[in-house]
């Protein structure tokens, strides 16, 4: 599967963005769709995943209440909803997949940029 992340761009302190996960095809079994992000000159560092079956959702703290990851029906596309965006979330940001404990695809990295 590849997947191909978009959405990002650039938003005032405050503002909302939703970024998107294409998954070229759907996968099967157990997994789970993750974001994550890296700031210029830090680690990448997790943001959100979503877990099949089940559809369970989990976040970083730094982010709670401020973003929330969904799926389509079809688990094909994987969204993160932005909400009341800060400075200190501009970063690149990538989805990748879980499976059997590793994760083995990522997306190429969509940048956002919070303005204060």
């Amino acid at each position: 599967v590849q997947l191909q992340a978009s959405g990002g761009g650039l938003v005032q302190a405050g503002g909302s963005l939703r970024l998107s996960c294409a998954a070229s095809r759907r996968t099967l079994g157990s997994y789970a769709m993750n974001w994550f992000r890296q700031a210029p000159g830090k680690e990448r560092e997790f943001v959100a995943s979503i877990t099949w079956p089940g559809g369970w959702t989990s976040y970083a703290d730094s982010v709670k209440d401020r973003f929330t990851i969904s799926a389509d029906s079809a688990k094909i596309m994987v969204y993160l909803q932005m909400n009341s965006l800060k400075p200190e979330d501009t970063a690149v940001y990538y989805c990748a997949r879980r499976r059997g404990g590793s994760f083995d695809t990522w997306g190429q990295g969509t940048l956002v940029t919070v303005s204060s």
